[in-house]
């Protein structure tokens, strides 16, 4: 009887979170919106011929509308949610892209400084909150750390997944086996380590970004570039329709959960 009140309790303080929980399908619906986020920013900067700068302020200003949407929630909700990492996404493709190419940064620079960007954010949001939450966001503060964490690390992603792709010479799909490796080792870490669950999410998340990356170059690019020559509107279009799908799967799943956790107390 302790354990199914302790559980009931546990799922109704959960209910009053900001973001979902972070399991498995939290993690194949973040590589879809990475994935999209690469296609779908090359879409408007590339297929449409915006240009970086333009791009980057459009996805930008889609950023700041699903924010305040997300902000204003009481609670989680998964359209708001999962619409401001498409948007931390976009924004950070076509960001990386004119730090990289526009302003001549290059993707090594730009790599350490948004590095050290992201490290900078996470210590001064645990030195301001004493932690860095990461499934179980309450607080408008931790909120907005969580975000603009995400918003930066997305950006640095990118820039590492296209150093990897291009510079390295390793190419988009070994590119893509690289980065899916190293998540697989940041996972053993949280099984087999006493690291800290907090820094093993962050790498993992910023390293879904150039997985992403990588993917949607794959899809995009042309053969004689290594890709499979898909349209990027198209691609972006398909994935979406996807992550909907997983999305709207996995809320379902959730709330018929809480359903059967209150019946049980």
């Amino acid at each position: 009887m302790r354990s199914a009140t302790n559980q009931v309790k546990s799922k109704r303080s959960n209910n009053f979170s900001k973001v979902p929980a972070v399991t498995f399908a939290f993690w194949a619906i973040k590589i879809l919106a990475t994935t999209v986020g690469e296609t779908g920013g090359d879409a408007l900067s590339m297929t449409l011929k915006l240009g970086y700068a333009l791009s980057s302020l459009i996805f930008l200003g889609f950023f700041l509308v699903t924010f305040a949407a997300q902000v204003s929630s009481k609670r989680y909700h998964p359209v708001f949610y999962w619409a401001v990492v498409v948007a931390t996404t976009t924004v950070g493709t076509t960001t990386s892209d004119y730090l990289d190419r526009t302003l001549g940064l290059g993707y090594v620079k730009s790599s350490a400084m948004l590095l050290c960007a992201v490290l900078a954010i996470l210590i001064a949001w645990h030195y301001t909150t004493g932690n860095i939450a990461v499934d179980h966001i309450t607080s408008r503060k931790n909120e907005v750390f969580y975000w603009v964490t995400i918003l930066v690390s997305n950006t640095l992603g990118t820039a590492l997944g296209d150093f990897v792709a291009t510079s390295t010479g390793l190419g988009f799909e070994r590119g893509a086996i690289l980065f899916s490796g190293l998540i697989i080792c940041v996972a053993a870490a949280h099984y087999l380590t006493k690291l800290p669950d907090s820094w093993l999410f962050w790498a993992a998340y910023v390293l879904t970004r150039p997985l992403g990356a990588t993917l949607g170059d794959t899809l995009t690019k042309s053969h004689s570039d290594g890709g499979l020559a898909l349209g990027r509107i198209t691609s972006s279009l398909v994935i979406v329709a996807a992550m909907v799908v997983l999305i709207a799967l996995t809320h379902r799943r959730d709330e018929q959960e809480g359903v059967d956790t209150d019946c049980a107390a």
